[in-house]
């Protein structure tokens, strides 16, 4: 069983309290319910649960109760004003922020008792003239059928732990899901760089990954932790953009910039600025291991994001639409405007069936505008570049002999940030090693070679090479869609597209393609982290 944390009811019920604490500045014309009533939602215990259901509802009522809509004499609705946009005569309101709460956990929610609860309360809101949210994405990615992804009616017992740890159960949890043993190990190293005691304040590791994942355009992780740092107390203000944060956040850019498009250019001069003492914004050397594995981290979740086309949570922008109150029998199902989010959902399983231009027009078109996250970047048009490029001097290449995760990046790590080196070695080791001897149709494979071939490409775009390695094994067992995927995928993920990821392994399954993705993200990781912490060594030597 997956152990995060030694009270996890207690770190949920927190972070629910700490929401009602931080919400946003435009709280005025949005109403926020006080989410410390339902902490007992993430509760393995089923009456903890079912008495939060209870006030759950209860308050969903009472705010129905007061600000219902009134209806016309043949049904329909006066005013078609969304319902949180009201105001009763006390100044009360329902509020959006619980109707997508409704939605998510009614989406997401790994027990049955609250899905099904949630969802009736939907349905009563929408019953009483509530204009409700209706999720777009059909599952957790837009590339992989939803029916694909759990067996129906089974949940597995470490999403579980997943949501009542964080409160939530996310859609790249629910992708990684696939690979249990994996995603024991990805949830217990987060768990730890996120909430854990460290050097770094709460607030700041969550601005740190909006940092990284804005680098790649990724709008799915900058809302999820925009909405993270909120919750542990981050000043609003910093989220204006980068220019917001205190010099010492906006000195890391350079690093971030570094890691995440061409980390063999970083030297230990680099370091050096940041560490320099008596400097503005000053770092110490504990402070900044943290914040580089914060970094590549989440430089490598964006590419397994946009890998897997993840879609936006229900409760983010991009994931949810509001759809009218139900219509009176009489009125016309084919009105103007009517019906257009069932529509779409529509046109969305069907067009999921098969690749298809429209289809790729339709997962583009679920991105957010940039400007949802390009505040948080500075100098955007720095990105990767090929390591080595005809008819340029290139840096010279990184040997693994010379520097390895195994014989002195493990052993740094340890010295300067011991429990996560643990277990940044226990996840390298468990996803390299992670094999069900199957491949497509086939049973009893040895797959061994194939997972080091897609190790060492990853490895080799990047500039880091091994010498005992026969590098014509990667073109012998890597078909080229799958080598043009890869590259996309961990050098500019942000261009990953939806005929990309079909172009590849047409007879495999889709959890073998997730797979790839696994390695893809941890190889990506530890092929920064190496050239970070050669860096730091050259430094502190």
């Amino acid at each position: 069983m997956l152990k995060m944390s030694p009270v996890t009811n207690s770190v949920a019920a927190s972070e629910w309290n700490r929401a009602a604490e931080s919400s946003p500045a435009d709280t005025d014309s949005e109403p926020v319910c006080d989410w410390r009533k339902f902490g007992s939602l993430c509760s393995r215990d089923e009456k903890e649960r079912a008495a939060a259901l209870g006030v759950l509802s209860g308050t969903v009522l009472a705010f129905l109760d007061r600000v219902a809509p009134a209806r016309a004499e043949n049904g329909a609705v006066k005013d078609g004003t969304p319902q949180w946009e009201r105001e009763s005569p006390g100044g009360g309101g329902i509020d959006k922020a619980m109707l997508l709460l409704l939605l998510r956990l009614s989406r997401n929610c790994p027990f049955r008792d609250i899905s099904e609860k949630t969802s009736q309360l939907l349905q009563t809101a929408q019953e009483r003239g509530v204009q409700i949210p209706q999720a777009l994405g059909q599952g957790p990615s837009f590339f992989i059928p939803v029916e694909e992804m759990v067996e129906e009616g089974v949940v597995q017992p470490i999403l579980r732990e997943a949501f009542v740890s964080l409160g939530r159960l996310d859609h790249v949890t629910m992708v990684m899901g696939l690979h249990t043993e994996y995603l024991a190990c990805f949830l217990r190293t987060q768990h730890s760089l996120l909430r854990l005691d460290g050097p770094l304040p709460y607030p700041w590791r969550h601005f740190i990954a909006i940092m990284a994942v804005a680098r790649h355009q990724c709008s799915y992780l900058v809302q999820l932790h925009t909405a993270e740092f909120l919750q542990v107390g981050g000043d609003p203000q910093w989220l204006g953009g980068l220019s917001c944060a205190p010099q010492k956040l906006r000195n890391l850019n350079e690093l971030n910039k570094l890691l995440a498009h061409r980390p063999w250019l970083i030297t230990k001069e680099h370091i050096e600025v940041l560490l320099k003492p008596g400097g503005e914004g000053c770092w110490s050397l504990a402070e900044l291991i943290h914040a580089v594995v914060l970094l590549t981290h989440y430089h490598s979740l964006s590419s397994f994001v946009f890998g897997c086309g993840v879609n936006p949570e229900p409760d983010h922008e991009g994931g949810h639409a509001f759809r009218p109150p139900s219509p009176c029998p009489t009125d016309s199902p084919r009105g103007e405007g009517g019906g257009s989010v069932p529509r779409a959902e529509a046109l969305c399983e069907a067009l999921m069936t098969v690749p298809s231009p429209q289809a790729e027009a339709l997962y583009d078109s679920k991105r957010l505008p940039l400007a949802s996250v390009s505040r948080f970047v500075e100098d955007p048009d720095f990105g990767y570049e090929d390591f080595t490029r005809r008819g340029e001097q290139t840096p010279p290449t990184f040997r693994a002999q010379d520097y390895s995760w195994e014989d002195h990046g493990y052993s740094l790590m340890n010295r300067l940030y011991p429990d996560v080196g643990q277990l940044l070695d226990e996840k390298f080791q468990t996803v390299y090693n992670l094999t069900y001897n199957t491949m497509a149709m086939h049973s009893g494979v040895d797959t061994k070679m194939l997972r080091k071939a897609v190790w060492n490409y990853i490895h080799c775009v990047f500039g880091i090479r091994f010498d005992d390695y026969d590098y014509g094994d990667v073109n012998h067992l890597l078909e080229r869609s799958l080598k043009v995927y890869i590259k996309t995928v961990a050098c500019y993920p942000e261009k990953t597209s939806y005929s990309m990821y079909h172009a590849f392994w047409r007879h495999f399954r889709h959890s073998e393609k997730v797979h790839v993705n696994l390695l893809l993200l941890e190889a990506r990781m530890q092929a920064a982290l190496l050239y970070a912490l050669r860096a730091i060594t050259r430094y502190m030597t």
